[in-house]
């Protein structure tokens, strides 16, 4: 194995080799809604309740969704293929065909999602072309599944896949 160029085309390629979960960050102003899927979500504390995820700095969604003072956070399953890649879209209605419930505050979420989380900004910290968002988790709604688990999305080598188990 050979060592590549520090480009963001190698970075990029090599970056894609490790696969994340992906979540939908979205806000209802009544008049307006905005999202975007977002494959760099971590969970960060425990005490105080605390989660983070990346955008870029030339994103022109996440300055619109910085107004809101609550983002609904949904945790995409396997089931929300359409959704991940239309939240994904540079252009066009994000929320095409995708089922949505909103809550107070402005949080909106994707229906059907086996996680759901209300979170306000807590801090953003410049890092590089891409700014670390620093969220408290306000509510946390999880969904009891009688059939089991449901299986993620994943964002892996560029594209969503689904897992398989082995």
């Amino acid at each position: 194995m050979g060592a590549l160029a520090l480009d963001g085309a190698a970075l990029r390629r090599a970056f894609s080799h490790f696969p994340t979960g992906v979540v939908a960050v979205c806000a209802d102003a009544g008049t307006e809604r905005v999202g975007m899927a977002v494959s760099s979500f971590v969970p960060v504390s425990l005490d105080p309740p605390l989660v983070a995820l990346c955008v870029q700095n030339t994103s022109t969604t996440w300055p619109r969704l910085a107004r809101f003072p609550r983002l609904g956070i949904s945790v995409l399953s396997s089931a929300h293929d359409r959704a991940a890649r239309t939240l994904a879209a540079k252009e066009g209605d994000r929320f095409a065909g995708i089922e949505v419930e909103s809550r107070s505050g402005g949080a909106l979420f994707i229906a059907d999602c086996s996680v759901c989380i209300d979170a306000s900004i807590q801090q953003q910290v410049p890092a590089g072309d891409h700014t670390i968002v620093v969220l408290r988790v306000n509510e946390l709604h999880c969904a009891d599944e009688p059939n089991g688990e449901v299986e993620p999305i994943v964002f892996h080598r560029s594209s969503f896949r689904r897992l398989t188990a082995s």
